[in-house]
């Protein structure tokens, strides 16, 4: 008989004799594919050259060449909604993106975050016991949460993945990122090495990512976006790779627009009958004859796409980079890819481009004859550019637009899918059914035989939008399974059903209605060059009725009527970001939209407390980058101001000795109006200087936030960066006081209620 009043029957079954309870899981199925998002950015339609183009992109041609090729594929018109789209299979504004993070005016449709209600890709994939990784460009937390001081729960860790590396915002200089973040922590830096580029840099983290999950826990599948920064605006290029197209692009982009035309016939992208619609015209979208441009211009416009070029080459390379390591480990063939462009070919440059992108996004005159003095800078680290529109009209061959709009140039993009375990048999095919980007996420997940949630941490899921597209990878003959889609940024607007679409292009400022309508039947004129509105009023009036029943289902009103309101206005909570602040030495860069709110079209004082001994030198304070921005030095001439213009001027101000001892420095920044700043140094309490009369930076530059004692990352000064790097001050820092004065007599900041009751007349 056992004796159940031992010590082993007091405390009850010995630990070999119990039965082990582990705690479930996710565990992926036996053989689960890898899947891999690819996004471009501002790639236009006929940008790759299995859709067309002369850039060299054979590492996408070859993904063609033996996975299936989407014709008819469309996006959202701007970056955040399409990232939107595609990480959650819902539409844009039903997620809570309907325009960039940028902005948040607080309407639902436009929170400039992803909701609750929606999970994303990550989230979903995790869950299914995936590793889910991420580099590249987010863009999908609001601009005044990406500081350390958050909130970061939209940050990419917050929404499902497990591993970062990348920026936050929209853009960065690709030779000088501003920022960069690892997880959920900005990387530490103050100078990068020379040759340093981020779409390299982003190619090796994402095989470094892939290499450690499949070494610590083998045969687990993984979740891999590649969230491309290029090829958006500022155009920046390695040196050898602008060199490869350094004559391709003097010929105009008249010429290369009907080359492209020819060579998309040739490949069967579209068929012969395809009508290239004549060059935009109009002071708003038109587009000037190549011929009639100045040889300036000429030499100017061909160096600009020479720069993109080199960009999307470069993406190319990356893809042939991953695809080597891939196929190294054996991960290659059981691996889904998804390519595809985030919108169409962007018209941000305009008429005449520009080396500068932050001043040009806010309607600065253009510096053509000045960018021709600095012709082989363009591309390098010390110019922001953008190409003129006519670029953005070939790249978007043959259709009509450009990114922003609603029309096919806006939205209809490249989208490649390639997985030789499942379509080797599709190898080579082209789909010209109708499909948008809320439907590949369905589309993988059927692919990989798992099924999507209908909660998500206690919240119910709004269901998807986007329609699986696996029947008609499977079958080129298969009809077209999404019918509808609705189309909305910045009052552009647009509507697609059964082959026939109502679009309007809008002009700010002008009251919405029926007028703005156009119709296009897109089975027989795919390119939008014959408006049947006036023969067809009856289907005008249903479909516009379609777009309105599906703006109110997906939170699109109240729509933007050009005010300008909307980035202005913000939430209460972002108040506390005009309060004064005190840096220490040694404080990692203050993020960009703190500093902005510090010192924007306003007066503002920076009160430096410093201890100089003989021989001390360096950076005291600076704000900004190559892109623009203002530093306040000790050099051994003595104290300097420096103003970067981001146009290629630098201006130097001598503002005399500093003495050995503790001082107080102050920069004093007066803002008159008429976008200029008066600039007075003074120690201990005298003036240096006269008032320095300079031009104010642009709302996006400075780019950079602040450092005090160092001029971290993109230099603000090339030639002192060229001499002395970073240039960390010698002696004793104490600290940098920003205290924000009095806005500018025309700060738009002040008619925030005159725009939004203008606006309103709109409605």
């Amino acid at each position: 008989m056992a004796d159940t009043n031992g010590f082993a029957g007091r405390i009850g079954r010995t630990m070999a004799g119990s039965e082990p309870h582990w705690p479930s899981r996710p565990t992926a199925p036996e053989g689960a594919p890898n899947i891999i998002f690819v996004l471009a950015d501002d790639v236009g339609f006929a940008d790759l050259g299995c859709f067309g183009a002369e850039i060299r992109t054979p590492n996408l041609d070859r993904m063609a060449a033996e996975g299936v090729r989407f014709s008819n594929f469309h996006v959202n018109p701007m970056c955040s909604p399409t990232r939107a789209s595609l990480l959650t299979g819902i539409n844009c504004h039903a997620a809570g993106m309907g325009h960039i993070a940028q902005d948040d005016p607080g309407f639902p449709g436009y929170r400039a975050e992803l909701g609750s209600n929606v999970a994303t890709a990550a989230e979903i994939l995790r869950d299914h016991g995936y590793a889910t990784l991420m580099v590249g460009k987010w863009h999908l937390c609001r601009d005044a949460a990406m500081s350390a001081g958050g909130p970061i729960d939209s940050w990419p860790l917050q929404r499902g993945f497990d591993r970062f590396y990348g920026i936050l915002e929209a853009f960065t200089n690709l030779h000088h990122p501003h920022r960069l973040v690892r997880d959920n922590h900005v990387v530490p830096n103050d100078r990068y090495p020379d040759g340093y580029f981020l779409t390299d840099d982003l190619t090796e983290q994402a095989i470094s990512m892939v290499r450690e999950v499949q070494a610590s826990r083998p045969g687990k599948p993984f979740f891999l976006y590649v969230a491309h920064p290029a090829a958006h605006a500022p155009l920046l290029a390695k040196a050898d790779d602008i060199e490869r197209y350094r004559h391709t692009y003097t010929v105009g982009w008249d010429q290369i627009r009907q080359q492209r035309h020819a060579r998309q016939i040739e490949l069967g992208i579209i068929s012969a009958d395809t009508v290239l619609p004549p060059r935009e015209d109009g002071e708003v979208d038109g587009v000037a004859a190549w011929d009639d441009l100045t040889d300036t211009e000429r030499l100017v416009f061909a160096r600009y796409m020479a720069v993109y070029a080199a960009m999307v080459d470069e993406i190319d390379q990356s893809m042939g980079r991953l695809r080597e390591a891939l196929e190294e480990s054996g991960q290659w063939e059981n691996t889904i890819v998804v390519y595809l462009s985030d919108n169409g070919a962007s018209r941000e440059g305009e008429a005449t481009g520009t080396t500068n992108y932050f001043a040009h996004l806010a309607g600065a005159p253009d510096t053509v004859a000045r960018d021709a003095e600095r012709l082989d800078l363009i591309g390098g680290p010390q110019t922001m550019s953008h190409y003129p529109r006519g670029w953005a009209m070939a790249g978007n061959t043959p259709f009509r637009m450009y990114k922003r709009h609603t029309h096919a140039g806006g939205i209809q993009v490249p989208c490649i899918v390639h997985w030789p375990a499942g379509l080797a048999h599709q190898a080579g095919t082209i789909r010209r059914q109708y499909a948008h980007c809320i439907d590949l996420l369905p589309t993988v997940l059927e692919l990989a035989g798992l099924s999507a949630p209908t909660q998500y941490r206690g919240n119910d899921l709004l269901p998807f939008d986007g329609i699986s597209l696996a029947p008609v990878l499977a079958d080129d003959s298969h009809p077209t399974l999404r019918t509808e889609q609705y189309y909305e940024n910045e009052g552009h607007r647009g509507f697609y059903r059964d082959g026939w679409e109502v679009v309007t292009n809008r002009i700010p400022r002008r009251p919405f209605g029926d007028h703005e309508w156009e119709l296009y039947h897109l089975d027989a004129d795919p390119t939008e060059t014959r408006d049947l509105a006036a023969e067809h009023p009856e289907l005008v009036s249903a479909l516009s009725q379609g777009w309105h029943e599906a703006a109110v289902r997906n939170n699109v009103y109240p729509l933007d009527e050009g005010s300008g309101w909307r980035w202005l206005v913000r939430p209460p909570a972002d108040d506390v970001f005009h309060e004064p602040v005190t840096i220490y030495a040694g404080t990692p860069t203050l993020e960009r939209i703190r500093c902005g709110s510090l010192t924007w079209q306003r007066n503002f004082t920076v009160t430096i407390d410093v201890t100089v001994a003989e021989g001390d030198h360096g950076v005291l304070v600076a704000h900004g980058d190559q892109g623009g921005g203002y530093s306040l030095e000790l050099r051994h001439t003595g104290l300097v101001f420096v103003h970067n213009d981001g146009h290629g001027l630098t201006s130097r101000v001598d503002a005399g000795e500093l003495a050995p001892g503790r001082h107080s420095v102050v920069l004093d920044f007066r803002a008159p109006g008429g976008g200029r700043w008066h600039v007075t140094v003074q120690v201990d309490g005298a003036a240096r200087n006269e008032p320095f009369d300079c031009p104010m930076l642009w709302p996006m530059a400075p780019f950079s936030g602040i450092d005090v004692g160092i001029d971290r990352s993109s230099p603000i000064d090339w030639s002192r960066f060229e001499a002395h790097g970073p240039f960390p001050y010698s002696g004793r820092l104490h600290s940098a006081r920003y205290e924000p004065g009095e806005l500018a007599p025309d700060a738009p900041a002040r008619f925030t209620d005159f725009l939004r009751d203008w606006g309103a007349k709109f409605e």
